[in-house]
């Protein structure tokens, strides 16, 4: 491992807690440059915020990432691995199960479950759960896992527990076999059944969001009207691909943002009482996965599940028709 310039004595390690002596070419730096020079292996945000937590000391005592070294000094820094790294580890994650074979899992994931880690979520994962219960997962890439849904949307998802398995489902959903269908509620009443064909990317100024840009990834959503109501409609959607977040950000595109949708649900419509305490209870944007088919990547046998809408979506469906009546 190499470091900068200084010695290999003058950095040592003990458990968790990595020591450097500060050399005098570094005089009259800011303390994170210093560290960031001295120890590559973390990034200089990393170690400032080391810093700030009191993890990291000069001479023994607390610092900021500001304070000036003029060499000579000696820097204790309690590192702490990754949260990415300690990310794919088994936990106790429950989740319901519809369906289990040898080759594949069905599962009816709950509004609030987070299917992948990442910042914000390294933990209490779907991903995590499928290791705790499915130990061979470990040799699989993500744990199986061939798709996603939004933390916030329920219904269902087929998970891999091969490496074969994943192969095929992963062809199948990039030859749009597999089907997948959506119950939702839009805002505003739907004249008739449509296509949303428009490529979905990153929003141009909210890169937390998805929009619908000329640059973005080929996307299709079909839908169908189910049920008219007042001011809503509740629909089926049925994804050709399956881009971040493509039904919302299609019946956004469209002018009908599903109901309760904090990102793209834009400004609520006036509604009765009843039907305003649904949407509060359901907390989230009005969408669950209904529906899956797909072939058996060893038996060649077509399969298909469904899964009825969760208890606060239901209670919208009510509430709306109550307010149309």
């Amino acid at each position: 491992m190499e470091h900068s310039d200084i010695e290999a004595d003058d950095y040592s390690e003990s458990d968790a807690t990595l020591r450097v002596s500060v050399p005098t070419d570094c005089a009259g730096g800011r303390l994170d440059a210093v560290l960031a020079k001295l120890m590559p292996d973390y990034s200089r945000s990393r170690l400032a915020r080391w810093i700030e937590q009191g993890k990291a000391r000069l001479d023994g005592k607390a610092a900021s990432p500001k304070t000036r070294v003029w060499g000579g000094e000696t820097v204790e820094v309690d590192a702490e691995p990754d949260p990415e790294t300690q990310a794919f580890q088994p936990e106790p994650v429950e989740f319901p199960v519809i369906h289990e074979d040898a080759a594949l899992v069905v599962i009816d994931k709950p509004a609030g479950l987070v299917v992948h880690p990442a910042a914000g979520n390294w933990s209490g994962t779907l991903l995590n759960g499928l290791l705790h219960r499915y130990p061979e997962l470990a040799g699989v890439p993500r744990a199986g896992i061939v798709h996603r849904l939004d933390k916030d949307t329920s219904g269902l998802m087929v998970v891999a527990r091969t490496l074969k398995a994943q192969t095929e489902l992963v062809r199948q959903l990039q030859a749009r076999s597999v089907k997948r269908h959506y119950l939702a509620v839009a805002q505003g009443v739907l004249a008739a059944d449509g296509t949303v064909d428009a490529p979905i990317g990153r929003h141009p100024r909210d890169r937390l969001r998805m929009a619908v840009v000329p640059n973005g990834k080929p996307a299709v959503t079909h839908f169908g009207v189910l049920e008219r109501y007042a001011r809503h409609t509740l629909v089926e959607c049925r994804l050709e691909t399956g881009r971040t977040h493509q039904i919302r950000v299609h019946m956004a595109h469209i002018g009908h943002p599903l109901a309760a949708d904090p990102v793209y649900g834009g400004r609520a419509l006036p509604v009765s009482d009843e039907v305003a305490a649904a949407l509060a209870g359901l907390r989230r944007q009005a969408l669950h996965a209904a529906r899956l088919a797909l072939v058996h990547p060893d038996s060649g046998e077509t399969l298909q599940w469904s899964s009825p809408p969760s208890v606060d979506f239901a209670a919208l469906v009510d509430a709306l028709r109550h307010e149309s009546a």
